[in-house]
């Protein structure tokens, strides 16, 4: 059954259909439901024969919500605006999207293109950029995550993608067929990989070509986020949000000094750059 076709199901419908519950037990719902004046869902949890992971899975189908409830997703459990996008820390995540809709992402934006940086390598900037791409994919636009971190990259780990050919390919001028690929259980959702880590990625996104890359990314997707090597690797980070025109910086928590996230704020303010926001890790 397609997304919209059940999407155009009842609750108590995709609940039954997902629990595959007999008539009877169909029966004894909706018994209950009438006696305590619950709703279908509330009624099968009360009675054992559904979870409540199985009423915000059906709700999420019904609004259109990508939401990775099926036990044998292959996405990575870091991923938690996917596998658990109920929870707080999720929250916490919509919450920086909204902020950045009003900020960055604004439909006046020339280049809607968002540098993920970070002082020191172990920040949590790959997690952080990897939930806030779902994020802003689960509101229906195309959104593009590009690994750019070609020192340490991670999110073709974190996706569980084939990173044997993307950014570095591109840059180096190798032409390749589908770098930008889909993220299964996700729609609306693109990674480009780093793709084989060079010996010389400073110079690869100092190279026009990047910035002519980007440029033609920003036209084809609603939102483009890009994770960057850590600020303690060299200039790599500070090139590429020159590019990009806003960054966010993303700290942890007991981890980074005070002095390190003001020296990257001026950093990138020289390169003049834009500082969206500054999220410390607690992770």
């Amino acid at each position: 059954m397609s997304e919209h076709q059940r999407a155009d199901q009842t609750i108590g419908d995709i609940i039954r259909e997902k629990n595959q519950l007999s008539a009877g037990d169909v029966e004894q719902i909706v018994a209950y439901q009438k006696e305590n004046g619950v709703k279908f869902g509330e009624a099968a949890v009360s009675l054992g024969l559904a979870k409540r992971e199985d009423v915000l899975w059906a709700l999420s189908h019904q609004f259109h919500y990508p939401y990775a409830h099926d036990s044998n997703t292959s996405l990575n459990t870091e991923l938690i605006t996917a596998t658990n996008p109920f929870s707080p820390e999720a929250e916490i995540f919509r919450d920086i999207r909204s902020q950045l809709l009003s900020s960055v992402f604004t439909q006046d934006a020339v280049r809607p293109i968002l540098a993920i940086v970070s002082p020191s390598v172990g920040d949590g900037k790959s997690f952080f950029a990897a939930n806030l791409a779902v994020a802003f994919s689960q509101l229906g636009g195309r959104t593009l995550l590009v690994d750019a971190d070609m020192r340490t990259p991670r999110q073709h780990e974190i996706f569980n993608i084939d990173s044997s050919k993307g950014l570095s390919s591109i840059l180096s001028g190798r032409t390749e067929a589908n770098v930008v690929r889909p993220v299964d259980d996700l729609p609306n959702l693109y990674l480009l990989p780093v793709g084989t880590t060079p010996p010389n990625p400073l110079e690869l996104v100092q190279k026009p070509a990047f910035g002519m890359l980007l440029a033609e990314l920003s036209m084809k997707f609603d939102q483009v986020i890009i994770d960057t090597p850590a600020a303690m690797h060299g200039s790599d980070a500070r090139v590429i949000a020159s590019f990009c025109g806003h960054a966010m910086i993303v700290g942890r928590k007991n981890a980074n000094r005070v002095g390190d996230i003001k020296k990257l704020v001026d950093d990138l303010t020289r390169a003049k750059v834009k500082t969206a926001g500054i999220a410390i890790n607690q992770l």
